[in-house]
């Protein structure tokens, strides 16, 4: 066997063991954790997914899971809307979003301050858990950062010594968010998975 052969097959069984590691990597970082009733449902903010997420909450909300849906601004803001002559910020559009397709307006509310990251948004919902005690909240976030989301609420309430349920569910992948299989095929599964990956260990290291 010749070196290019050597270098050949080694190309292409790194290859096929990557086709086969990659989905499991990606489903990893997925938990589900439904529940019955809550008190309301938090709606994490993410540009990227402004629609996906939202979406999920209108079929959690319709169903009769919770009566109160939260959201959370990250601050960002889309691109020119020539009718409202601004940048409107994407937790407006996703709360746009859910009034279209039928929850109230008086049961959505934009949770403050505006957030930059997951640890912020648990501080956030520790607060409102002190002030309208809070005792089962359904979170809604994307697939790949359910498992990352789900562990930082809680230990933030274990640490503010707030008792609390949480579930998560996330929209299907392949809406906004790349489907497991495929994810490394492109630059937003990237961001999305090995992105995810780094956060986590971050998150593990300083929180």
């Amino acid at each position: 066997m010749t070196r290019t052969t050597r270098i050949f097959v080694f190309l292409l069984a790194s290859f096929l063991i990557w086709v086969l590691i990659a989905p499991v990597l990606a489903e990893r970082l997925i938990v589900e954790k439904p529940l019955e009733k809550a008190d309301a449902i938090l709606v994490l903010g993410g540009s990227a997914t402004y629609k996906e997420r939202p979406q999920k909450a209108v079929e959690l909300y319709k169903s009769g899971i919770a009566p109160k849906i939260f959201l959370t601004d990250d601050g960002t803001r889309g691109s020119w809307n020539v009718k409202e002559q601004r940048n409107p910020k994407f937790v407006e559009m996703a709360q746009k979003r859910l009034t279209e397709n039928g929850v109230p307006p008086e049961n959505i509310e934009i949770l403050e301050p505006e957030v930059s990251g997951t640890i912020d948004e648990a501080k956030i919902l520790a607060n409102k858990a002190r002030e309208g005690n809070l005792k089962n909240v359904l979170i809604v976030t994307s697939a790949y950062h359910t498992r990352r989301a789900l562990w930082t609420f809680e230990r933030e309430f274990v640490k503010e010594k707030l008792t609390a349920n949480f579930g998560i569910l996330s929209p299907q992948t392949g809406i906004q968010t790349p489907l497991p299989q495929t994810w490394w095929l492109s630059p937003k599964g990237w961001q999305f998975v090995a992105g995810e990956y780094l956060k986590s260990f971050y998150y593990s290291v300083f929180y």
